[in-house]
């Protein structure tokens, strides 16, 4: 992500925090607070670091200080490492249908992207 996407992306909400081991950020995940919902932003491990459980501790993480809100998280649908990521985390996966109407209401990325992406929701709180 080039510097400005990224200060555009903190303009708008967006907050990201990392995980540090040994003095090196190996993973980020961010969340942005919108009306009635909190979207996971940004979720990143470094390689080296995956299946370690830097992303679980990042998303126990904002699920502790996201009580309150939907939880919701777009990816790419041919992402399945990432679906059964959040799947084995507590998450459902949206029907097309209501991928569709979310990534309509709550994302602003091209149809391109729409038809190529899905939505989970955190069910357990």
């Amino acid at each position: 992500m080039l510097e400005q996407e990224l200060i555009n992306e903190f303009n708008n909400g967006v907050r990201i925090f990392g995980y540090n081991k040994k003095n090196l950020l190996v993973g980020v995940m961010g969340i942005q607070e919108l009306e009635d919902v909190t979207l996971i932003r940004h979720a990143y491990t470094l390689s080296d670091y995956q299946g370690t459980g830097i992303g679980k501790a990042l998303l126990q993480y904002l699920l502790k200080i996201n009580k309150n809100s939907r939880l919701l998280v777009g990816t790419w649908q041919d992402a399945t490492w990432a679906i059964k990521f959040y799947v084995k985390n507590g998450f459902v996966l949206h029907t097309r249908k209501q991928t569709d109407q979310l990534l309509e209401k709550y994302w602003r990325i091209p149809s391109k992207q729409v038809e190529n992406s899905v939505v989970l929701e955190n069910q357990v709180n």
